[in-house]
């Protein structure tokens, strides 16, 4: 597709709702939005990272790790797709993209998203310990379970996506396809590389896809059942009858986990659907390709998924939210106290003058 800005806003000029017309409007809304997912995702993350470090936000150590380590995942996931593969793609830099590491990016890039999509199932996991098994709570949901978990996600995700430095060559391809580097010879064909790529795809992301929705269901059979039974259970004259504080607890807690996850189901569905497919295709099996419109609108969701973290916990958490807003006014505020500071300065040397 031409990458000049004049040809697509020609083509979506003429209202066909075509594949093709699809395209173009979508590099249209790529040209624009990726610039203000770069700085959005970028800053957001940054934010969080320091909110979560810094501050008190009422939450456990436990999900604090979970929390600050999904950030850190998604602001890397920034750096390495948006701002390292997307935008040089879609405004043709091509100094970047004719660096000679496609191969070095590319390990990087996959073991970034492993980690990002496997905090989260992590994160759900830990959850689901919490409110589901009383009994093991106590010596799972804690910091040290949590810093081990994490980091062997890290190690395995990192270990996991060493084959695409043998598989990919030196060279970008400069296109927005799965394999954005050009493939070995010797690895295209390959059967062990073939058997290496889908099982890449199973557990990133068709696994988490349905571990997550098998603890989510499980989590609200529990709450729901629990609920039941403590409504049952709670003495009707009590004054404070309207309220539970451990349910409270549990509904915040809840309320917390279906965002992030149904945010990562959501942004992710369509990119998964559409790299299985396509890797299937690639390696000889018939499947059916969705049109390319919609291949480049699932990375433009799943480049939003590592933005809007950030505006869940501040909807979700009100420590956090009020951090948030905190560290977004302490510059105006600091630039006030300067602007005053040299007005009384300026006020009281005329007035010894």
């Amino acid at each position: 597709m031409d990458r000049s800005l004049s040809w697509p806003l020609f083509v979506v000029s003429h209202f066909d709702f075509s594949d093709y017309w699809m395209q173009n409007l979508i590099y249209i809304i790529q040209y624009f939005s990726y610039p203000i997912l770069a700085f959005v995702g970028v800053s957001a993350n940054v934010m969080t990272i320091f909110i979560l470090l810094r501050r008190n936000c009422g939450l456990s150590g436990c999900i604090t790790r979970y929390l600050l380590m999904m950030a850190v995942a998604d602001l890397t996931v920034t750096f390495l797709d948006l701002i390292l593969r997307h935008i040089p793609i879609t405004y043709r830099i091509y100094s970047l993209t004719s660096l000679p590491v496609c191969n070095i990016h590319a390990v990087l890039l996959y073991a970034a998203t492993d980690c990002s999509v496997w905090y989260t199932v992590t994160f759900t996991f830990d959850r689901f310990v919490a409110i589901c098994c009383q009994n093991v709570k106590g010596r799972y949901c804690n910091e040290k379970t949590a810093t081990l978990v994490l980091g062997t996600v890290t190690v395995a995700s990192c270990l996991k996506n060493v084959f695409w430095y043998f598989m990919f060559e030196i060279w970008y391809r400069g296109s927005n396809f799965p394999w954005f580097c050009l493939v070995a010879s010797d690895g295209m064909w390959s059967p062990v590389y073939g058997v290496l790529e889908l099982i890449h795809n199973i557990l990133n992301p068709c696994l988490p896809f349905l571990l997550i929705l098998l603890l989510n269901i499980l989590t609200v059979r529990h709450i729901s059942v629990s609920s039941r039974a403590r409504s049952r259970l709670r003495p009707h004259s009590s004054a404070d009858v309207h309220r539970d504080k451990e349910m409270e607890s549990r509904r915040k807690s809840m309320t917390l986990l279906f965002l992030l996850s149904g945010n990562f189901i959501v942004l992710w569905s369509l990119l998964m659907i559409n790299s299985v497919c396509w890797r299937l295709d690639a390696i000889g099996i018939p499947f059916v390709l969705l049109p390319t419109s919609l291949h480049e609108l699932g990375f433009v969701l799943q480049l939003l998924s590592c933005s809007t973290n950030t505006a869940i916990y501040a909807v979700t958490q009100t420590k956090f939210r009020q951090h948030l807003k905190n560290l977004l006014a302490d510059p105006f505020m600091r630039f006030y106290l300067l602007i005053k500071y040299i007005r009384c300065t300026l006020l009281s040397g005329l007035s010894y003058v």
